[in-house]
Formats: structure tokens, sequence, C-alpha cells
């Protein structure tokens, strides 16, 4: 994945403020499930080779929006090909280079892989989850700690929207038709309806939609 992909990321350490537009709660005993993730005008969150860097095109206006957003905590939800992206990433002096407060914050956060083919995770404060998705997630909702964020993995945001256990949604609008990708509700039946809560659209055409679920 392209560099620019990660810069989106300072927008995971403010999720548990980001998405609910409001201050951060660390430590409720009942935590949330929010998603974070970009998508294009007809619908896709990448394209068919995978890549997200259509997303991340960056100017001042949109970097300040990025770096405000990334206050609070939260623990990081991945599925393994997201997990293993980022998890080359961020441990890496280039990162450490190019976007310090960032990678700090990246590896510093708990962060939870789900994956039946990994025998083990290696980055920071990861540990690996093999149990039933949706009966893990009640399980860790249930417990308290900071609230939970997935980025990108786009089949645990499917499968946890079918079970109704994600609580909030923060999606990008992206001004780009892709004509064709991967959505991020693929296999989603009975239409669950969100409640829109706030919009905020920005001069590079991006317009981001906090969501609940209703």
């Amino acid at each position: 994945m392209h560099r620019r992909t990660f810069l989106s990321a300072t927008s995971v350490l403010a999720a548990s403020v980001g998405l609910g537009g409001g201050e951060a709660r660390a430590s409720t005993p009942a935590r949330t499930l929010s998603v974070f993730n970009n998508v294009s005008l007809d619908g896709y969150f990448t394209d068919d080779a995978s890549d997200m860097s259509w997303a991340h095109t960056q100017d001042p206006e949109w970097n300040k929006f990025m770096s405000t957003n990334a206050s609070g905590d939260a623990e990081l939800v991945f599925g393994r090909k997201t997990y293993e992206m980022m998890a080359r990433f961020w441990p890496s002096k280039e990162a450490a280079q190019a976007m310090p407060d960032v990678a700090r914050g990246m590896n510093r956060m708990r962060k939870t892989v789900f994956s039946h083919t990994l025998k083990s995770v290696d980055w920071e404060n990861s540990r690996l989850a093999q149990a039933d998705l949706a009966t893990e997630i009640r399980r860790m909702k249930s417990e308290p700690g900071p609230n939970l964020l997935i980025l990108g993995s786009g089949e645990i945001v499917a499968q946890l929207t079918q079970a109704g256990l994600i609580d909030a949604y923060q999606l990008v609008v992206v001004p780009i038709v892709l004509g064709s990708g991967r959505t991020l509700f693929e296999g989603v039946t009975g239409k669950p309806r969100l409640e829109l809560t706030k919009t905020r659209a920005f001069e590079n055409g991006n317009v981001v939609g906090w969501y609940k679920r209703s």
C-alpha cells in the first residue's frame, strides 16, 4: 500500500472522539464499536487492485482536520490484510520520521486482529483473536476499556454490520468514481438503516458523514 494511504490514520487516533463528535470516553464500562473508512462516490472503499491511495489527496484544510481529529484513545480491530499492512509500516523508521506523533499513537494503542491463518502477531500491544468474530466482539464490548475502532477491514465491517454490533460509522465520501471494486457492506442483508448525525464538507470535495445505528 502506498505510504499516502497511511496518512488517513491520523483520524484513527481520534476515532473514539471523531465518530461521536464529542469528548473521548476512554474507560466506560460499555464500550462502543465504530468504523472509520473512505468510500468513493459509487460506494467502493478499495478499487479492483485493493488500492486506497485515491482517497488521500492532501491539502492544508484536510490535514488540519485530520490533525485536530487526532485525540482520544481506542482499541483497534483489524482483519489480517489490514493488520499486516499496518504492522509493516507503523513500527518502521520511515513512519517515525514522517509522522512521529501518529506512529507513537498507532504503536501504543491496543490492537486485536481476527485471523484463522496467522499463528502469532508481533506488533506492539497486539493480540490474535481466532474465536468467532461476533461472539468475541460482544465479549470485548462488555468489558471496561477504550472504545473499539475498525479501520479498513471491509469483511469485518460487513459481518459486524450484519450482526448489528457496530454502533457508529465515520465515512469520508471522496469525489471519485471507481467503476468497480469492493464495498464495505458486501453480503449484508435486511437493509439496516443508519441515522446521520453530522456532516462536514471540505474544499477538496471530501464530505465526512457521522452515522449511528438506528
